[in-house]
């Protein structure tokens, strides 16, 4: 086994039954909020998406199925050097590249969508990111963020429950300071000349085994913002 095929199946194996329901229910997720996020703009088939803090590609890849071109960023190579392998695999063209928000707004990249799924809570600048992911939008383009709230149900549930008890992520994935309220993340779009369209909440409904959009907003909630036109 290659050293890149060892990566592939950290990524996108974790241990136990536990992990494996969790990146289930993490796909089922991010798929639904990237068809929330996109029902809000009408995006041509040409359209140039970035899915920035990518991973291993988990959301890459169908983004690729849908539309011509993605580009996967990922400031870590293990995560990039896996999800080439795997999108290889899958006969997909993705654009990976081990990079940041920053590197990529200075070499002048501009996109039509930005995806920033789960990210928001870990960079450590929420404006600084904000105003490098608005210099790549284009005019008319729209933004994309997935993040956790924070209150102290989100510290009981994305944090106790997730790392602690139920042990689907390594203690110490989030730090509860880090989680970003939904009045932080409008404010920094709005800073940045961005319109916020729309915002929702997602939870996960036990007993139909499925996330589902909702009016709660106290843990995971997703933002979408659009850049004028006449910038």
């Amino acid at each position: 086994m290659t050293i890149a095929s060892k990566l592939l199946g950290q990524f996108r194996k974790p241990a136990g039954w536990f992990g494996r329901l969790n990146l289930l229910h993490m796909n089922r997720r991010h798929s639904q909020s990237t068809d929330w996020g996109l029902g809000h703009v009408s995006i041509a088939k040409e359209a140039i998406i970035l899915d920035i803090g990518c991973g291993a590609g988990i959301l890459s890849e169908p983004l690729a199925r849908m539309h011509a071109d993605v580009m996967g960023a990922d400031p870590a190579a293990a995560n990039i050097a896996a999800a080439k392998l795997h999108a290889g695999q899958a006969g997909l063209r993705i654009d990976y590249r081990a990079s940041t928000a920053a590197a990529l707004a200075d070499a002048g990249e501009r996109f039509d969508v930005i995806l920033a799924m789960e990210v928001v809570e870990h960079v450590a600048d929420l404006n600084l990111f904000v105003r490098q992911c608005a210099q790549m939008i284009r005019p008319g383009g729209l933004i994309m963020a997935a993040t956790i709230n924070r209150t102290l149900k989100s510290f009981a549930l994305a944090i106790v429950g997730a790392e602690y008890i139920l042990r689907w992520l390594p203690r110490g994935t989030h730090r509860w300071e880090k989680f970003v309220t939904p009045d932080e993340l409008s404010d920094a779009f709005e800073a940045c000349g961005l319109t916020v369209l729309d915002e929702t909440g997602i939870i996960y409904d036990l007993l139909a085994d499925r996330w589902r959009l909702a009016s709660d907003m106290d843990v995971n909630y997703m933002m979408a913002a659009q850049k004028p036109m006449n910038v």
